[in-house]
Order: C-alpha cells, then structure tokens, then sequence
C-alpha cells in the first residue's frame, strides 16, 4: 500500500533524497513535523521529512492523550488559542481522525477541597466551553455537553471518589486519544501516501545557505554515512530541540509528568477525573482511565533548565507531588508501590519575550500556549502550541515557507484530508474483527485482524505479534524501541517490557530473514 512505510521504503528514498532538490524539508517528526510534511505534500510540493531518532520519539508521545478544546486557555483570556482548539478538535473528531479521536467524560468530584463558589465559576466555564464547540460546528452527538451529578451518579462514574463528603460532581466532555504516538505514525504515513519522504533515524547536523535555498548536512544512524539533502526551504519542527538548528529561538520548556498506575488500583473508574490543584483556581490534575486496565496521572508544569535530554526522567519529587493531589481527593489512598511507571514530556514553549532571551523566569504555567512561526532566509521553526492543533500549526509553518521559498503551492487542504485509518472499513470487511483492533487500527482493522491471526501469539497487554509484524511491515518500526515504546505502549512499565522483549526481538529477526 503506498503508505506504509518500512525498512525497504526508507532504503530506496534514502537514495533517492540525496539526489533531488526538494521544496521543503521537514526536520522532526513529531505531530508537526509529519503534519507539515503532509501538509506540503497535499499541495503539490517535494517534501521530505527526516527525525534523528524515530516517529514520535519526542514531545508527542508523552503527552495526556487528550485532544481538549482550550477550556483552560479561555479561563486565562487566551480566546483566540481557546478559539483554534475547538476548532482543531472539531476537524479530528468528525473529519481526519475519528478512529482515533473520541468524546470522553471527565467528572469533578464536588468534595470539601471544592468550594460551591469554585464549582459555580468551572460549571461556568465548563458552558462557555460548550459554546466555544458549538462556535467550532462539532455536533453536540459527538460532543456532548456539561451536566451537574448527583453523588450516586458521580459514584458509578467514579468509584474511588470519597462517599461520606461527595456533594456531587460536575461532567464535562472532551476529546481523548486512545495513544498518540499512533496519531502521528497516521499522520506520517498519509503524508508518504501523497508523495513525502519520511525517513527516521536520519539526523540533520548543519544546515548552511546556498543557492537560493538551504543544505542540510544528515547522518544515518544507521549506518553512520553522511549526505547532504538540498531543498529550497527547511521546517525546523524539532519542538525542544529546535534551537539546535536555529540557535536565535529561546524557549523555555516545561516538564509534564504523568503517572502510570498498575491495574486494579482505581477499581471502576469510567470517567476521567479533574482534580483541584492546592492553590490554584483555573488548574486541575487528571486522572484517565485506559483501556489496557492501567490509569495515568497528570501532570505537573515545571521549569526546566539546562541541556535538553533526548527522554527526560520523571523525577521522584513529580512522583510524590501527584500521589498527593491524587490522596487528597479520593476516597482511596494510592500508595508508591501501586506507580508501575511515569512518564515526562518537554513542553517548547516560547520565552515570555516572544522568543528572545527570558531573563526574568516566571511560572512556565503562565505562558501562553500559542504556537509562534519564525523566519529569517530559508529557514522556518514552529514553536509553541499542542498537540490538539498540530495540524494548524503545521499549516502555518508552510505558508510561511511557501512565502519564504517563493514556493509555488495551493492552500491548505488538510482540514479534509483523512488520516490512515479514517475511512470506514469496506462492507462485510470489520465482520468478527475484535473491537479492540478497530479502536486502534480504524479502517485497516480487517487487515491486522488477517495477520493476528496467523499469529496471534500474545506479547503483552493483549497486544500479538501480528500487531509488531504490522508495525515492522507498514509502520515504520524498525527496532524493538519503536515497538514497545511508540506502536505499542508496554514498555512504559518496565517490567512489561522485559516481558514483551523476546517476542519482540523474534519478530525483527523473523522480518530480517523474510
């Protein structure tokens, strides 16, 4: 199928990429990068795009799984960015991604830590919330809108909220990923379907004007040799990284920490859960049920200074900060020993100064989640943003490289471009495929169901190794990292991943020997 993407695809454009020109050239392929490299290949353009480690080895995959519409950023003014949320969340629910995007129930537990005054002002943005998706044209079928609970209806909801003191709840719905990291390997492999080439474990080291364009000096780290790939107009989509390629751009990240809770520690729980930061009016954590029987936790907002590691540790004082707000509200105490696992992800947000140097520090929880565009000669960085409205910000970036580049391109067309996956199943063709690989695998469920049944070995979390063979064939995945840490999520937890290693290991040897 033209978009997969595999070990032998990404030889031959290997060889190719080297001897062409391109239009543009997409460094990072996180969620904007492969949306950019989509977004300029919808438009006529050659494009490639390259990551020096794997699709959605950085920010994209340590993310909440949540596609909100900017509730948050509407309770501090920001109703522009609230404004673009739901409208990005609008396009992936009923248009690009609805295999993988959902509505989901979030219920606040109405306890002591909430003040009637405190629940009156969230249902209030909880309703100009409603109002932002009915503004965004998502139908409320898809989406629907906030409700007051009474304790007994709270409690079916969430179990582990504390009896004696529940006054109720309020229920909002939001969109959720059931991973993101499958998001983005979507989004690539549509982008390859019209024309990219995505190519991983290719790191660009330098990057020197010439020629009315740029070249950018890669290495494949694979093999170690070095090339040069010449393209008129580079998109710098590194995220965190990006002042590596384009040392002028000051960010200051932030580190979200997330939990991941062994199964059976919340027993019940159906809905999300908002939990009331100590101190802070318009700030909750999250507590999200997934469908693998663990929870996740989340997520805190700090300051990060220094060398930006390629994964960043969740450090334990993050660990214990969440347990607190968790034993806080509910009903049960969750202990260090039920924590199988954390995660944290580097959130590049742009310097309060609009990208120069930010001296004067401050909460990174009070910057402005906005995307920036930048510019100067061949060069673009996209910084800023969320994931929710990747796909505008990959927009962005391009137009400001087709005008860069004196690029000659139509509009964007990715608002009507469904991602791999997207299209329904031909009739008949979902018949006895398991609903778990329809959630996961949309349209082409029919056609992993074929390979998990050939072999439908299991290697952990329900996960067979007809799903890594699929991952290996069409994918992209070309080691045991990309498969248990990115096409599949069992290596968050360490030990599952020890567990899922030698399954693993014999599905690549298997594909090497083919």
């Amino acid at each position: 199928m033209d978009s997969s993407l595999n070990a032998a695809r990404r030889a031959r454009e290997l060889r190719r990429v080297a001897e062409e020109r391109l239009d543009v050239l997409v460094v990072g392929l996180g969620a904007t990068g492969a949306g950019a490299a989509l977004d300029a290949a919808a438009r006529g353009l050659r494009v490639a795009a390259i990551d020096a480690h794997d699709l959605a080895f950085g920010t994209s995959r340590w993310s909440s799984k949540l596609i909100h519409g900017g509730l948050r950023y509407l309770a501090k003014g920001q109703v522009g960015v609230a404004h673009e949320s739901a409208v990005e969340r609008g396009i992936l629910l009923r248009r690009t991604a609805p295999h993988l995007v959902r509505a989901h129930p979030y219920a606040l537990p109405l306890t002591p830590a909430v003040s009637r005054r405190q629940a009156a002002l969230v249902m209030s943005g909880y309703r100009l919330g409603d109002a932002l998706r009915a503004a965004a044209r998502t139908p409320r079928r898809l989406l629907p809108g906030p409700s007051r609970l009474d304790a007994a209806r709270a409690r079916t909801l969430v179990p582990v909220a504390p009896a004696g003191s529940l006054r109720g709840a309020l229920l909002s719905w939001d969109g959720r990923l059931l991973d993101d990291a499958r998001l983005v390997v979507a989004i690539a492999r549509t982008a390859a379907a019209r024309g990219a080439r995505v190519l991983t474990r290719c790191r660009a080291l330098r990057l020197t004007a010439s020629g009315g364009g740029m070249t950018a000096s890669v290495r494949d780290e694979l093999t170690g040799e070095e090339f040069e790939i010449r393209a008129r107009t580079v998109i710098n989509a590194t995220g965190v990284w990006a002042g590596t390629l384009d040392p002028d751009v000051r960010l200051r990240p932030s580190r979200g920490t997330h939990l991941v809770l062994r199964p059976g520690t919340l027993p019940g729980l159906i809905a999300g859960v908002h939990l009331p930061l100590p101190g802070e009016t318009n700030r909750f954590a999250l507590v999200l049920p997934q469908h693998d029987g663990r929870v996740y936790v989340g997520l805190t907002d700090e300051p990060v200074d220094g060398p930006v590691p390629d994964v960043p540790e969740a450090p334990e004082e993050d660990v214990t900060a969440l347990l607190e707000v968790l034993n806080g509200v509910l009903g049960t105490r969750v202990t260090r020993e039920a924590v199988a696992g954390a995660y944290a992800g580097l959130r590049p947000l742009l310097a309060a100064d609009g990208g120069k140097d930010d001296a004067a520090g401050g909460r990174t929880a009070d910057l402005s989640r906005r995307h920036a565009v930048l510019s100067e000669g061949g060069l673009v960085t996209v910084v800023g943003g969320k994931l929710t409205t990747y796909r505008r910000m990959a927009e962005d970036a391009v137009d400001r490289a087709v005008s860069s580049g004196n690029l000659r391109a139509g509009r964007c067309r990715t608002r009507r471009i469904p991602l791999v996956g997207a299209e329904p199943p031909a009739t008949g063709a979902a018949d006895g495929v398991p609903a778990r690989l329809t959630e996961r695998y949309g349209g082409e469920a029919a056609a992993v169901h074929e390979l998990v049944r050939a072999h439908p070995e299991e290697v952990g979390l329900g996960i067979t190794v007809g799903e890594l063979l699929w991952s290996v064939q069409h994918e992209g995945a070309l080691d045991a990292s990309d498969l248990l840490d990115r096409r599949t999520r069992i290596g968050l937890v360490k030990e599952d991943r020890e567990r899922a290693l030698p399954a693993t290991r014999d599905v690549l040897a298997r594909i090497t020997h083919l």
